[in-house]
């Protein structure tokens, strides 16, 4: 049997909302940013913003460490704070669709493989790579 589950699958359940938190964290923590605010420019609920920063919800794979990805936050921080930030929508569509590179290529999606197909065997998975 073909096991059909994608690299882009896989990020939509692991990396985007590991990067989401990520947003919301530094906009509640480093800039201050109320729980409603943070949501507001996220395009997402308060209470998602709450589990996020409470690390209830986006903590399925350790992102938070690799300087890449912190780059790459701060970059579409920079964006969402901007007030012409509907203007660089797409540059902050790149810098998220960049992060999932950085994350695949560092194989950080590897575990939750492991965790949604348990034949899976990261040593011959290179797709992401």
């Amino acid at each position: 049997m073909i096991d059909l589950i994608v690299p882009c699958e896989v990020a939509v359940k692991s990396t985007v909302p590991a990067v989401k938190a990520l947003l919301a964290k530094e906009l509640v923590e480093k800039h201050k940013l109320r729980q409603d605010e943070t949501a507001e420019i996220l395009g997402i609920s308060q209470s998602a913003v709450s589990k996020y920063t409470r690390n209830l919800r986006g903590s399925v794979i350790e992102i938070n460490d690799f300087k890449e990805v912190s780059d790459l936050v701060d970059k579409m921080i920079m964006i969402l704070m901007s007030e012409k930030r509907a203007y660089q929508k797409t540059e902050f569509m790149n810098s998220f669709c960049e992060t999932c590179r950085v994350v695949r290529k560092a194989r950080l999606m590897c575990k939750f493989c492991l965790k949604t197909d348990p034949t899976f065997d990261a040593e011959k998975c290179d797709f992401c790579l």
